[in-house]
């Protein structure tokens, strides 16, 4: 069932009222007051309780060339890298985008502790270069170069640094499969002898994975190393071959697809056209062998691909309505094809190609609470964020691993919404959103996030009960420092994070500072969906 506010008939009753401000100043301001009533807010349906979640590329876990930060000061080539990482980037794309990186060390302590508090969540570790991702399945040191039909490689101990992250920080293992050239027989059929040895290793270490892509980004399979020529009935005959690998050998394993890219809002920078396959020619062709629908979203692809998005369009209704109309194209084929499965979104950020300078700044967090916001109210039952700690659009710094403005959103989120998704009853407008969910701690609570994305003035929350408050503000809207009720938020030396503090508010009206994401929870609200 798709939960769309615009086609429910029952809806909570909102009082909307106009007042002028007694500022001298602004005393020609008009400003819109919303009074909520959370008692009889309905439900609308619920998110998996990983619901916030995060990526890992698979270049990060084998070292590679992934994209280059717009303001890295880490050297170039802190080792030198194998003729198999040099060659293991996106096809098409100047080399010149791209920065080496060893792998990841998911061991390090402050990066567990900082993923910790984001948990439970699933950490998907896929992405394009996963397609090309030879898995050396013995114990011995990486191969200097990948195999023919490859680019990368991956070992034994790589991956067990994985399944030891997820265990450690309360993660499930979400990934995709190779499908280059080297997994292919000699009539070009994927074929599952490298599948079996990954899946049997995970096993064999304590990990499994809870849920699966085929392969990454099958609408732009040419770009991920797929054979040339793929196409939508070439997926398809893949595709089921590897199902029944899968429901074989890790029946447990959600199968998600298709996990296409690029449609409904088109990720092509200005004046270029993309070729693709298109999502509904591959779901037509597998017919509905998916355990659930996925798919991925970006709004734009970022400078480095010839995007021009900038952050003075980012508080936009056109620009954070692009989630919409991507998940409303992709909703309605699910609904056609795959009626009643649910729909992941495994892969988004603010946009494809390591992100904009400002996805890393404040004013990227509108973007992303309004996204994970507006997706619970239309069914999306996960969201991933691309990346946990990789170029411009990761939640922590690369280099620092100090958490960005939307890592702070993220675990506010987490902190304070439940798993159950209500109508606020208050219809989007040029400057305030509201999302409510039943609060974290249940017992009849809700909580709610509210977004000025006005950025001159202020605007009015009628609350009819008291309300813990935590208000995310910025110095500018293109800082990475963020604050919470005025005081700046920072992870200690471990990672560790602490409580965080709210403000207690009495009922009445709440003023929402411009430029501001505030979460309010209800504990008192009384709302029978969420006892």
């Amino acid at each position: 069932m798709r939960f769309n506010m615009r086609m429910r008939k029952t809806r909570t009753i909102v009082s909307i009222s106009i007042f002028i401000t007694g500022s001298l100043a602004l005393s020609a301001q008009q400003k819109t007051v919303i009074t909520v009533t959370p008692s009889t807010m309905p439900k609308l349906g619920t998110v998996d309780p990983r619901f916030v979640s995060y990526n890992v590329e698979m270049v990060e876990v084998t070292g590679g060339r992934f994209w280059k930060p717009y303001k890295s000061t880490a050297n170039e080539t802190p080792s030198k890298p194998s003729a198999s990482t040099e060659t293991n980037q996106q096809v098409g794309v100047s080399s010149d985008l791209y920065q080496f990186r060893p792998p990841i060390n998911l061991a390090n302590p402050r990066l567990r502790k900082l993923a910790q508090a984001l948990g439970p969540s699933y950490v998907r570790v896929s992405g394009t270069w996963q397609n090309s991702t030879y898995f050396q399945n013995d114990g011995n040191s990486a191969l200097t170069e990948a195999p023919t039909g490859f680019k990368g490689v991956l070992t034994r101990a790589e991956w067990k640094g994985v399944v030891d992250f997820a265990h450690s920080v309360d993660d499930d293992i979400v990934t995709s499969f190779a499908i280059s050239l080297g997994t292919r027989d000699a009539t070009g059929v994927w074929t599952p002898a490298q599948a079996h040895a990954f899946v049997e290793y995970t096993k064999s270490v304590g990990g499994s994975i809870a849920a699966t892509e085929f392969m990454n980004e099958p609408t732009f399979a040419g770009l991920g190393g797929a054979p040339a020529g793929y196409d939508a009935d070439a997926f398809a005959r893949d595709a089921k071959v590897f199902g029944a690998f899968l429901r074989r050998e890790s029946p447990q394993t959600i199968f998600l697809g298709p996990g296409g890219v690029g449609e409904g809002v088109s990720l092509a920078p200005p004046g270029v056209t993309m070729k693709l396959i298109g999502t509904e020619d591959a779901i037509k062709a597998t017919g509905p062998i998916f355990d659930a629908f996925s798919y991925h979203f970006y709004g734009t692809v970022s400078r480095r691909c010839m995007g021009n998005m900038s952050a003075g369009q980012a508080l936009t209704p056109e620009w954070l309505d692009r989630t919409d109309i991507a998940e409303e194209f992709y909703g309605q084929l699910r609904d056609k094809y795959m009626p009643g499965k649910p729909m992941w979104l495994t892969e988004t950020a603010e946009a494809a190609c390591g992100g904009d300078p400002f996805a890393s700044e404040f004013v990227d967090t509108f973007r992303y609470l309004n996204q994970l916001g507006t997706l619970a109210q239309r069914g999306v039952k996960v969201v991933m964020h691309n990346t946990l700690a990789s170029s411009d659009y990761g939640l922590l710094n690369e280099e620092t691993l100090e958490p960005r403005p939307d890592y702070w959103a993220a675990l506010l989120w987490k902190r304070t919404m439940g798993d159950v998704v209500l109508d606020p009853g208050v219809p989007k407008n040029q400057r305030l959103r509201v999302y409510a969910h039943c609060s974290k701690e249940g017992k009849g609570g809700v909580a709610l996030v509210a977004l000025n994305i006005d950025t001159e003035h202020e605007q009015m929350l009628g609350l009819p009960v008291p309300a813990q408050e935590l208000t995310l503000s910025a110095p500018d809207l293109t800082s990475a420092t963020v604050m919470l009720n005025g005081i700046k938020l920072r992870a200690e030396s471990d990672g560790s994070i602490g409580s965080l503090k709210a403000d207690e508010v009495k009922s009445g009206f709440i003023r929402l500072a411009p430029s501001s994401a505030t979460f309010l929870v209800l504990r008192s609200a009384q709302n029978n969906s969420c006892m």
